[in-house]
């Protein structure tokens, strides 16, 4: 298999984690493959319209996107583990994942329109991020007790994620400061093997 790869995507290293959690990481080829929003990248294109990243190129040619189907494709390939079969933890899980990924989405956009010229830039848009961010972290702050002690899944990948796309690029915020149940958690899941080699990179 052939993955649309960028050292500093959270959404690639969503897929990467999976890929080392269920030991695939040999099945596939990493392609680096730049995403730019304003550059549509034919590379990309001939397997993914959108020109978005991580795609998911399979033996037969097709492609899967965007990462949650590409993670819970890779769960069914190695005959599952990260995504609860059925009941509540089903449904806890897939939360937990879905809320990280708004979460990114959510920092991603900020981190977009903060980059922008000064006269482009919209200080409203930028001030209900950081509103939706604080009241995340709040959120998990007092779910970090729960996530710590539920079995790991998907929703703990996509929650370190998020939370490592913080580090990465949101250091100012000083987000451990006000949420250290949460910190204490995600400092656990990031001294797993599969995120300390998925750790992004500015270059690469």
């Amino acid at each position: 298999m052939k993955l649309h790869w960028s050292p500093k995507s959270p959404y690639v290293r969503k897929v990467m984690v999976c890929l080392h959690e269920l030991r695939l990481e040999d099945r596939v080829e990493r392609v680096r493959s730049v995403a730019a929003m304003l550059r549509p990248n034919p590379q990309i294109m001939r397997d993914n319209p959108l020109s978005k990243i991580p795609t998911l190129v399979l033996d037969d040619g097709s492609a899967l996107f965007d990462s949650a189907v590409i993670c819970e494709y890779l769960d069914d390939l190695a005959g599952g583990g990260l995504f609860p079969p059925r009941g509540q933890e089903k449904w806890r899980t897939l939360r937990w994942h879905a809320f990280a990924d708004g979460l990114l989405d959510v920092l991603i956009l900020w981190r977009n329109e903060a980059d922008r010229d000064g006269g482009q830039r919209s200080d409203a848009l930028i001030e209900a991020f950081r509103i939706k961010t604080e009241a995340s972290l709040q959120r998990l702050e007092g779910e970090a007790r729960e996530l710590a002690a539920a079995p790991f899944g998907i929703g703990h990948i996509g929650m370190g994620c998020a939370l490592g796309y913080l580090d990465f690029r949101f250091g100012a915020l000083q987000w451990r400061e006000r949420a250290p149940y949460l910190a204490a958690w995600y400092d656990e899941v990031a001294a797993r093997p599969s995120f300390r080699r998925t750790e992004p990179v500015l270059e690469g």
